[in-house]
């Protein structure tokens, strides 16, 4: 009692208080150990869980965006040549039934600009607010955009077509862009280790099927307007509509199930700091036979602290020590080097489909249909199996692997494609379409997959999303470039006389990619808390 008296006195406090501080520390002290405890369980359960149908619905939900995209942004090229026909039929000359080239540049370009500010925009507010809160809402605006920009039209004074449907694939863009950093983080969160590498390529590939299934349905919709375009090509204004608008319908279907999507258990564990909530979802997800033993005691105490949201403050002070900014730099330029030449080197197409008997010659009808159906040829030599053969090998090869591959190939491809570029075609245009096929199967089986792969793998849960969106937008910024900008080189000395300079440009670029792929980590193997040291 005396001791007790004393430490009173010389503390001034009670002895209840010191009671009282003991069990809340006690109290706090178990709470965090389950909590980590429930945090690690919930982990391993995700990364060591059986392929399930869920994994399968979420590649799918995930996939159809990528789908909508690719089919969006290819649909415009096919739009923009039906366009010429309708709104330059009169034209003099052979500027006749063609879009002048700075409007078909801007009208393409738009979605491109649009990607980097919805990439940077979106990848920020997954990290803020979380993947469940935002994801959805990016395939609204591309739905929006992509049926207003079917209905786009000629104001009384001012903007002609052209220019309303540059705002709705300027804003469409942004949906886009979005769509890059929400989609690979919830597929990589929710993957398991051992086929996470499968299942964001998987996702990513849908972009192969995006880009065929626009030239399809340009094929249908044009054989449908067949007799009406022979009688008057200005009927073709109906068809790039539709053919733009029915784009919309993948998103439609996929928007109730990303609507509906749960939170990934990482964000809830690492940002909203809610263990059970976690351990539930997990439960919920991959079913009883992998989450049940993650369940709480329906009794037991409330493990939730208060959310800690990312800011910019500790953004910085993570990536000002160099171990943490060189792989974001890694991500950042590799990106950008391969989208300088993955766009740029679309250039030659219509050189591959004159070669192949599939230029835009004939009659409208005719010119249409030979250029969708060329296309769906090149997609299919080269940039469908590009896409799939990584999902298959990515997680026994590994990113880093084949994204030295990638980029070494194409560096000698670029190379003797541009050193040599008129020799070829002199002597053997089937040299140059080989060479051409192999360019798209490498750059899709190589920097194309793997530069969206491992910026969702290789930052901490708190900025993983902000450092994709960061690392996508330099991307499209190289994407920019090439449209924008080498487009405007290509004919300097004459129509393409530039365009094997620009291709030894390209090469140049594949060796920047290549240098800079020494900075990114393999991540194949690995849970995302051993790759970021969580």
């Amino acid at each position: 009692m005396s001791s007790n008296h004393k430490s009173e006195s010389l503390q001034g406090a009670a002895p209840i208080h010191h009671a009282d501080s003991a069990s809340t520390h006690k109290v706090v002290a178990y709470q965090d150990a389950q909590a980590y405890e429930l945090r690690h369980q919930a982990l391993a359960s995700i990364d060591q869980a059986k392929f399930g149908w869920f994994h399968v619905k979420a590649c799918l939900v995930a996939g159809v965006g990528f789908f909508t995209d690719s089919y969006d942004i290819f649909a415009i090229n096919l739009c923009s040549l039906i366009m010429g026909y309708v709104y330059y039929a009169d034209a003099p000359g052979t500027a006749a039934n063609t879009t002048p080239t700075k409007i078909d540049m801007w009208v393409k370009g738009a979605t491109q600009l649009g990607c980097i500010v919805g990439q940077f925009g979106f990848g920020y507010l997954a990290d803020r607010l979380g993947r469940k809160r935002i994801y959805g809402v990016e395939l609204v605006i591309i739905i929006v955009c992509t049926l207003g920009g079917a209905f786009a039209g000629t104001t009384a004074r001012g903007l002609s077509v052209y220019w309303i449907l540059f705002i709705w694939r300027f804003v469409l863009g942004i949906g886009i862009g979005g769509d890059y950093p929400v989609s690979a983080i919830i597929t990589s969160e929710f993957a398991t280790t051992k086929n996470r590498g499968a299942m964001i390529a998987a996702v990513f590939a849908m972009q192969g099927f995006g880009i065929v299934a626009a030239a399809i349905v340009a094929i249908v919709v044009l054989a449908c307007f067949k007799g009406a375009v022979d009688g008057d090509q200005l009927m073709l204004d109906y068809v790039w509509r539709i053919i733009m608008g029915l784009g919309a319908v993948p998103g439609l279907v996929a928007l109730y199930f990303r609507l509906t999507i749960p939170e990934t258990p990482r964000y809830t564990l690492d940002v909203e700091k809610n263990a059970q909530r976690a351990a539930a979802d997990v439960h919920k997800t991959l079913g009883a036979g992998d989450g049940q033993a993650l369940l709480p005691p329906t009794n037991a105490q409330p493990m939730q602290a208060q959310p800690d949201r990312p800011t910019w403050t500790e953004f910085y002070h993570h990536f000002k020590h160099w171990r943490n900014l060189r792989v974001l730099v890694g991500t950042t330029v590799t990106w950008f080097a391969l989208d300088v030449a993955f766009y740029g080197i679309n250039l030659n197409s219509s050189i591959i489909l004159n070669a192949i008997g599939f230029a835009g010659t004939g009659t409208p009808y005719h010119a249409l249909l030979k250029n969708a159906g060329g296309n769906i040829i090149l997609n299919l030599l080269g940039t469908l199996p590009g896409y799939w053969v990584t999902v298959f090998t990515i997680d026994r090869l590994g990113r880093r692997t084949i994204q030295f591959i990638g980029f070494t190939v194409l560096l000698v491809l670029f190379c003797i494609l541009g050193f040599a570029y008129h020799q070829i075609l002199d002597k053997s245009v089937a040299a140059f379409i080989v060479l051409f096929t192999l360019a798209q199967f490498f750059q899709n089986f190589g920097p194309n997959t793997t530069t969206f792969i491992i910026p969702a793998e290789a930052f901490p849960t708190r900025f993983r999303s902000t450092c994709h969106g960061i690392s996508a937008a330099c991307g499209k910024v190289g994407a920019v470039v090439a449209q924008l900008g080498f487009f405007q080189l290509k004919d300097r000395g004459g129509k393409n006389a530039f365009i094997p300079q620009l291709i030894q440009i390209f090469a140049l670029f594949m060796l920047i990619g290549l240098i800079f792929t020494w900075f990114v980590p393999e991540t194949k193997g690995k849970s995302l808390e051993e790759l970021s040291d969580e």
